[in-house]
């Protein structure tokens, strides 16, 4: 079985290459969703957080991720102690994901995972494929998408390692600049390529 891990910036058309990756044929692991999970589900992790930063992350009794995200997104050492707190749990949680899949008999697993290189997932992958678009693409389609202000896009851009970074630890680079149809054939192309070392 062979896993890729699947990470770029806000903006850079990672859940879209995920999402035609899977029409090819692999299981794709959402780590966010992964996320949103762990702190809707795992108590611990829950009462850590509140502990940490405070109630007013709550509400109700749920941990608001848009009021969390203001916070850690503004500070890079909150955004470390949450980074401390959850990526622990959501590794096993995937590590038991990809474990399913490989008793299954899955070919190809895509780890869909926007931290992958900050968190030292590379590690466990085979191949890293990088998103990567225009600074005003990633503005236009970050503000669309999730209705954040500009200046909320770049503190998610300026919380992850620089493009050019992330490009050069990369095995594969995909620029999504370019119309769907265009970036479809671009990533059925990669995946031909991808089969043959399977």
């Amino acid at each position: 079985m062979r896993i890729i891990g699947l990470t770029g910036g806000i903006g850079t058309g990672k859940s879209t290459v995920a999402r035609f990756l899977a029409g090819l044929g692999a299981r794709v692991i959402d780590v966010d969703r992964v996320g949103h999970r762990v702190l809707a589900r795992n108590h611990r992790v829950r009462q850590r957080l509140v502990e940490t930063f405070g109630e007013d992350i709550l509400h109700g009794n749920m941990i608001d991720r848009s009021r969390l995200g203001r916070l850690v997104f503004a500070d890079k050492r909150a955004r470390k102690r949450l980074n401390g707190i959850i990526h622990p749990v959501m590794f096993e949680a995937v590590k038991r994901r990809v474990e399913k899949y490989r008793r299954e008999g899955a070919e190809v697993v895509v780890l869909d995972a926007p931290l992958l290189l900050e968190a030292g997932w590379d590690r466990f992958v085979d191949e890293v494929w990088v998103t990567v678009a225009s600074p005003e693409t990633v503005n236009q389609r970050a503000k669309k998408r999730s209705g954040l202000s500009g200046a909320e896009v770049r503190a998610r851009v300026r919380a992850q390692i620089p493009r050019e970074e992330q490009a050069e630890r990369g095995h594969v680079v995909i620029d999504t600049d370019c119309p769907l149809e265009e970036l479809k054939e671009k990533v059925e192309s990669l995946w031909r390529r991808s089969q043959l070392r399977v």
